[in-house]
């Protein structure tokens, strides 16, 4: 099976992205910058077409990866990760080892203070667990995808109005329409470092948005889940001591998280019923 990355990109250099990232089969690559324009060049055997656009917004950017992919399968890739070598053979062989897979989710190595998941065993992904699986662990049949007519929102992640969440969505929209969503403890790549383009603190938006998001994941499930995120992660968001200086968690309790959460829940319901 021919696999292709699905690069999302911010203001790089195209012409060494391939090589940073070891990418080992096609791409595509889309750089948000300030110009529109194409190239492609050959990289150890490799089609390597890149995209520039002068436009924001990573669900937007992941949409034109998506709509021009040509391979059988694709992985979706953010500019900071690095794949091991034997990371595509990888890939194909769990899609080869289970052809009901529409999606398999991967491990990626990342920095702990990052970290929201790890894959210990192979099994199935449900609507009540796929919240805190990020894109760049996405691979799929793009066929499946587009048999689908799944695309990520507009309205969520870095350069859209609320704060993070196209990820969890998508992979929501897929199992809501019937695609069959696995996971495996294989791990892929390592992502670098670097400081996120979203997160900004335990502030009033991040639990607002968290609220939004919840809404559009699980309907009339969302407040009591947002109890569960909240429990589940108080240590982290409500401890004494933040773990680093951009926690910045000013002074927002429990209960106040909570607050912010239904408002958002329920603003967008209301809006929905307008």
């Amino acid at each position: 099976m021919k696999l292709e990355f699905l690069v999302s990109a911010v203001n790089e250099d195209v012409r060494t992205l391939a090589e940073r990232m070891n990418l080992q089969a096609d791409a595509v690559i889309v750089n948000q910058c300030g110009e529109n324009a194409y190239q492609e060049y050959d990289w150890k055997g490799n089609r390597i077409r890149c995209y520039s656009f002068a436009e924001r917004g990573v669900g937007l950017s992941r949409n034109s990866c998506l709509m021009r992919a040509q391979g059988e399968l694709c992985m979706f890739a953010d500019e900071d990760i690095v794949y091991r070598p034997g990371a595509a053979r990888a890939v194909t062989a769990e899609f080869e080892k289970n052809p009901s897979a529409d999606l398999i989710l991967f491990n990626m190595d990342v920095p702990k203070e990052r970290a929201t998941y790890q894959i210990e065993g192979y099994g199935r992904v449900r609507w009540y667990n796929c919240g805190r699986y990020p894109t760049y662990s996405f691979a799929a049949r793009t066929e499946s995808l587009r048999r689908a007519n799944v695309a990520f929102s507009l309205l969520f992640g870095g350069g859209a109005r609320y704060s993070n969440g196209e990820d969890s969505l998508f992979l929501a929209d897929c199992i809501r329409k019937g695609l069959k969503v696995y996971k495996a403890p294989v791990t892929i790549g390592r992502e670098n470092g670097r400081p996120s383009t979203w997160f900004s603190g335990y502030n009033e938006k991040f639990f607002y948005d968290r609220g939004v998001l919840y809404r559009f994941l699980y309907g009339r499930a969302a407040g009591l889940m947002a109890a569960r995120f909240l429990i589940r992660h108080r240590d982290k968001m409500f401890g004494r001591v933040p773990e680093k200086e951009s926690d910045n968690r000013q002074g927002i309790g429990l209960c106040d998280a909570f607050r912010l959460m239904c408002r958002g829940i329920r603003m967008e319901r209301e809006r929905g019923e307008a």
